[in-house]
């Protein structure tokens, strides 16, 4: 049985202590798309620590992690109006993804929003991330049209009405 069959996972607020993990995180589920990125843009996607440190100040930031304390997935989220939410960093390494771990994430984010008052959430991604845009339109989310510059990418809105 493969190790990653044999481990627990437990979603959580993100801490500080945790930095180094989502930093590593971040880098390993986005490895393989690194050369569809300009360099800015990959940055701003893996993070550098002092990016992470203001996304923590800012936003909610979830991390999801294994009974041996690896970080395996992570999220974040926050207000950008009173009724919007918006969804950012949704990153899972290569060897848990397709085990639940990316739906867990989205629904604890997603819950955290609905929480402080949203009717409706955003994210944003790229056009190589084919998988990820699956598994947002899966989870209700629609392209709304909206395309803006993402570092020399094209980084396409897509939203979700909830209740």
């Amino acid at each position: 049985m493969p190790k990653a069959a044999t481990q627990q996972v437990n979603i959580r607020r993100a801490t500080a202590r945790d930095n180094e993990g989502i930093l590593n995180c971040l880098s390993c589920a986005f490895a393989t798309y690194q050369h569809f990125y300009t360099p800015a843009a990959f940055e701003d996607t893996v993070l550098t620590p002092e990016l992470l440190k203001r996304r923590l100040r800012s936003m909610s930031v979830f991390v999801a992690d294994t009974s041996s304390g690896q970080i395996i997935g992570t999220i974040a989220c926050s207000l950008v109006s009173q009724l919007e939410g918006h969804l950012r960093g949704m990153g899972v390494v290569p060897e848990w993804q397709g085990r639940g771990v990316a739906k867990g994430l989205l629904d604890c984010a997603q819950n955290e929003l609905k929480q402080l008052g949203c009717e409706r959430i955003t994210l944003d991604t790229t056009e190589p991330l084919i998988s990820a845009i699956r598994f947002y339109e899966w989870n209700g989310f629609r392209r709304t049209g909206k395309v803006s510059d993402f570092f020399g990418m094209r980084l396409i809105e897509y939203a979700k009405a909830i209740s």
